[in-house]
């Protein structure tokens, strides 16, 4: 995924905010869900600071075992630990004078958050296996889909470090906020995979096709609608994209999919989901409510988010469940 493309007003606001403080060379947090485009945002904050001629280095905290992301971090010396065979530069050496962009960084562990604060605060650390101080100017942007605030009441973040990197913080709106986005990215992924296929012609998407992608809930974003699409483009036979598979393991044999037990299982039910624990204390407007957007989504979910289908599933006319939808997307946007 590297668009960083929209029209919609939360979009735009977004970017307004991220332009805003790109040059302020503080630190900066960013969140959003899995797909949104938390490292785009973050190289888009060092391209429009005066480090932009710098490095940008980047490092996905989730991807290495607690033990290897301090001396990736900040370097080690020969002979540091076991196969430690000649010195190394981390990646805080690495970024001196640019934007060093932490991924995941709820994942870091306590020694490692003890170093990064004192890198934050004195802009100083040693290589791991020594205890020379090396001096570097490193703006940190770091990056995460997860409650750091809950983190930090569960003495698993520390407090002080959150302190320090929120100087400001930037959440990325979901696919699913960003009102009109979903065609404008659905063309744009669809032509360039069509470029890339060596095809002549621009594609066309249907408008059942369309009303599919928007109607769509997209858990894994712009990263899930560039598969999408792209996997539409290159299984369609004509020019004309027609049919939108949301879930590539889905099984022709009766098979339940990756996908579909996920969904099963991340599905809360009466006994699960807090909102439903004081049921029988809620206003009845809010509790019937409630268990309608409920069995609402269930049913998207088991027919793949097929609106006809979850219709007939639900016991109402397509006309029914279409008012049903549009009361549930009015009221997910004012929440």
């Amino acid at each position: 995924m590297d668009e960083a493309l929209g029209q919609s007003d939360v979009f735009l606001e977004f970017q307004e905010r991220l332009s805003q403080v790109a040059p302020i060379d503080r630190p900066v947090l960013i969140l959003g869900e899995r797909g949104t485009g938390k490292e785009l945002a973050a190289a888009r904050l060092h391209y429009l600071s005066h480090r932009w001629q710098r490095p940008f280095i980047t490092l996905n905290c989730a991807a290495l075992s607690p033990s290897l992301l301090e001396p990736e971090l900040f370097g080690f010396e020969k002979g540091a630990f076991t196969g430690a065979m000649q010195r190394r530069r981390g990646r805080f050496e690495a970024a001196d004078s640019g934007t060093l962009f932490l991924d995941e960084i709820g994942n870091l562990p306590m020694v490692v958050q003890e170093k990064i604060l004192r890198v934050v605060e004195y802009h100083t650390f040693e290589r791991v296996g020594s205890s020379d101080t090396i001096e570097v100017d490193v703006r940190i942007v770091a990056a995460t889909n997860v409650n750091l605030l809950a983190l930090a009441t569960q003495k698993k973040f520390k407090q002080d470090l959150l302190d320090r990197l929120s100087f400001e913080v930037l959440n990325i709106p979901p696919l699913r906020k960003r009102l009109g986005d979903i065609a404008l990215l659905a063309h744009h992924f669809a032509t360039r995979m069509a470029f890339e296929l060596g095809r002549t012609e621009i594609p066309v998407i249907s408008s059942d096709a369309m009303a599919a992608l928007e109607n769509h809930l997209w858990p894994g974003n712009v990263r899930e609608l560039k598969n999408v699409v792209e996997r539409a483009v290159y299984r369609a036979d004509t020019n004309e994209i027609q049919q939108i598979v949301f879930d590539p393991f889905h099984s022709p044999f009766g098979v339940e999919s990756p996908a579909s037990l996920r969904a099963k299982n991340n599905s809360p039910t009466f006994d699960s989901d807090p909102k439903f624990e004081n049921l029988m204390q809620q206003p009845l407007k809010d509790a019937v409510w409630l268990l309608k957007s409920r069995m609402l989504e269930n049913a998207l979910r088991q027919t793949q988010f097929h609106q006809k289908k979850a219709a007939q599933r639900l016991g109402l006319t397509y006309h029914q469940f279409r008012g049903l939808y549009r009361q549930y997307q009015n009221r997910s946007r004012k929440d």
